[in-house]
């Protein structure tokens, strides 16, 4: 019986239709958190307002004053923002029926958020689960991904411009984040959780030699978590753009044919985590597979540039990362090819 392919192409037409989205949302600028919403007109005492009345998180409706009754470019400015919004939460719902990796509501608001704040416009990068979805969209690939409920955020150097504290801008969400405590308890925290078991958890991450180790981010006033041969990870990021909720929310992202080498080396270090070692396996083949028909010389140049601890960890995986491209010949011939080297 053939192998099954680790993907599936996306048609033209829906690629293209990804991409105008991508395109206006990177042009749109600030973006309206939570559902389009509607105005809604209120007198006051003496005058009448203008409010946006939406759902800024699921289940909490929220008003937002928008100017006084006789502003009439304040009140157009915001009714076609309000109409933008609710063309691009159409054409999320579509591509998410089209196979396009979609992330909820919650981890939505936490994007827009940091969008709105610019901190991805100062350098701050996803990373994760969540960038390999955003790679599957760029590159119109269809896989089956797990559910996460972890929003893995890093910067390799310090932020560029003038923003405000992590707190801050996660408090800006109006969502009851608390802090996950650090190990001991007296470690400053590098990660807030929503309540609950599922409740989403946003990390902050950064290179660092020890696993583990806080690494203080100052223009944040937060600590992140080292995570080894991050920088060769985070090197010159990409602008991509995410789907959450109603949303395409532009983000920095991590080089894919990067992404490729660090999983596979991460997945060797998974020690007492079986799972989530074949899981970074999969995901490093199904990126690669996808990537190969874009930029054939991309692995090629990302193993190149690759510290030797990452390489070396690779080539032990050399009959396992056959054996998941099976299906995919030109993909494992140009990793093995790699490998060989090493």
């Amino acid at each position: 019986m053939p192998a099954k392919p680790l993907f599936r192409q996306q048609e033209l037409a829906y690629r293209t239709q990804y991409a105008e989205l991508k395109e206006r949302a990177l042009g749109a600028g600030p973006l309206l958190p939570g559902t389009p919403g509607s105005l809604s007109l209120k007198a006051g005492t003496g005058h009448a307002y203008w409010y946006r009345v939406h759902y800024a998180i699921p289940g909490k409706r929220q008003e937002d004053l928008v100017c006084r009754s006789d502003d009439n470019d304040a009140q157009t400015a915001m009714q076609q923002r309000i109409e933008f919004a609710a063309w691009m939460e159409t054409q999320v719902v579509l591509l998410r029926k089209l196979g396009f990796q979609v992330a909820d509501k919650r981890t939505a608001r936490v994007l827009v958020e940091l969008h709105n704040q610019g901190l991805f416009a100062a350098g701050l990068t996803m990373v994760g689960t969540l960038a390999y979805m955003a790679w599957l969209n760029e590159l119109g690939a269809v896989a089956v991904t797990a559910r996460t409920q972890d929003l893995d955020l890093a910067r390799r150097e310090p932020l560029k411009l003038a923003i405000p504290s992590f707190l801050e801008t996660i408090a800006a969400t109006k969502m009851p984040f608390g802090k996950v405590p650090g190990m001991p308890s007296r470690t400053p925290s590098t990660s807030v959780k929503l309540p609950g078991v599922e409740g989403l958890r946003v990390d902050v991450l950064a290179p660092g030699k020890t696993l583990g180790a806080l690494v203080k981010v100052p223009e944040l006033d937060w600590f992140a978590q080292a995570i080894p041969h991050y920088d060769y990870l985070l090197a010159d990021p990409q602008p991509a753009a995410m789907l959450a909720g109603g949303h395409c929310i532009p983000v920095k992202l991590p080089q894919p044919a990067r992404i490729v080498w660090h999983k596979l080396y991460s997945s060797t270090e998974r020690k007492g985590f079986p799972e989530k070692a074949a899981k970074d396996r999969l995901q490093a083949m199904t990126l690669a597979a996808a990537l190969i028909g874009h930029d054939s010389g991309a692995l090629k140049l990302a193993f190149d540039e690759a510290p030797d601890k990452i390489t070396l960890r690779a080539a032990t995986l050399k009959k396992a990362i056959a054996a998941d491209l099976d299906a995919h010949p030109e993909t494992a011939e140009s990793i093995l090819t790699c490998l060989d080297g090493a």
